[in-house]
C-alpha cells in the first residue's frame, strides 16, 4: 500500500520504528499502533484485511437502497496484528444530499473511532452505558445497544461492544442519523462468502484520512 502510516488518533505522521524505539510513534500521542494507507476498496483488498484480522470487519447488510462501499482499512501491523478496522460507505441521506458512515471496530486504548468521531479520548467518554441506549444494531445476529455520543454538530456518533470490543458509527451529516430509526444488521466481512464480489464498489472517500 502506497503512502505513509498515520497516528489513529489525530491522522498525523508517524516516526518509523528504530534502535531506538521498536513501534510506529506519534510527536503527540507516544507509540500507536499505526493506521495503515488506505487505497480504492476492491474485493481482493476487502479479502485481505478480513483473513488477517481477528476483529470484526463491519457492514449494514443488507447496504442501504443505492448506497456504496468506499473504503476500508486498520490500524496495526504484522508484528501487533489488526488493532482496529474501518469500513465507509455512502449514499443518499434519507432526509436529502448525500450520506456518510463510517463503522469501526478496534480494542479499547486504539483511539480511532474517537478520532472519526471528533474525540479527544480514545473511548466514547464518561456517559457511555450510563443511561438508556438510544439505538440498537444486530452485529452478527446479536442485539447490540447503542449510545449517542456527545459528538461535534456536523455528524452523528453511535458506540457501543460487540465481539469484545468497541463497535463505532459515524454517519456525516448529522441528519444522516436518521437511518438509526430503522432496523439494521451488521454483518461481519470476515463470514461473508462470496457476496463479498457482489458488492457495490465506489471510489476512496477521503474522509478516512482525516480530510
Amino acid at each position: 500500500m502506497k503512502g505513509d502510516p498515520l497516528c489513529p488518533r489525530c491522522h498525523r505522521l508517524l516516526r518509523a520504528p528504530s534502535a531506538w524505539e521498536t513501534r510506529w510513534t506519534c510527536p503527540v500521542h507516544g507509540p500507536v499502533p499505526p493506521l495503515q494507507p488506505f487505497v480504492q476498496p476492491t474485493p481482493e483488498l476487502v479479502r485481505w484485511l478480513a483473513a488477517r484480522s481477528r476483529l470484526p470487519l463491519w457492514l449494514p447488510w443488507p447496504l442501504p437502497h443505492a448506497w456504496v462501499v468506499t473504503g476500508v482499512g486498520h490500524a496495526g501491523n504484522e508484528i501487533e496484528g489488526v488493532r482496529a478496522t474501518v469500513l465507509a460507505c455512502s449514499g443518499p441521506n434519507p432526509v436529502g444530499g448525500a450520506g456518510e458512515l463510517l463503522l469501526v471496530a478496534e480494542e479499547m486504548g486504539v483511539g480511532l473511532g474517537a478520532n472519526y468521531a471528533g474525540l479527544t479520548g480514545t473511548d466514547p467518554g464518561d456517559a457511555f452505558g450510563r443511561c438508556t441506549p438510544q439505538a440498537k444494531v444486530e452485529a452478527d445476529g446479536h442485539p447490540t445497544p447503542l449510545w449517542l455520543v456527545d459528538a461535534p454538530p456536523d455528524r452523528a456518533v453511535y458506540a457501543g461492544e460487540s465481539s469484545a470490543s468497541w463497535l463505532w458509527l459515524i454517519l456525516h451529516p448529522e441528519t444522516a442519523g436518521t437511518l438509526m430509526l430503522e432496523p439494521i444488521d451488521l454483518v461481519d466481512l470476515r463470514a461473508l462468502g462470496h457476496e463479498v464480489d457482489l458488492l457495490p464498489y465506489g471510489a476512496l472517500t477521503p474522509r478516512l484520512r482525516g480530510e
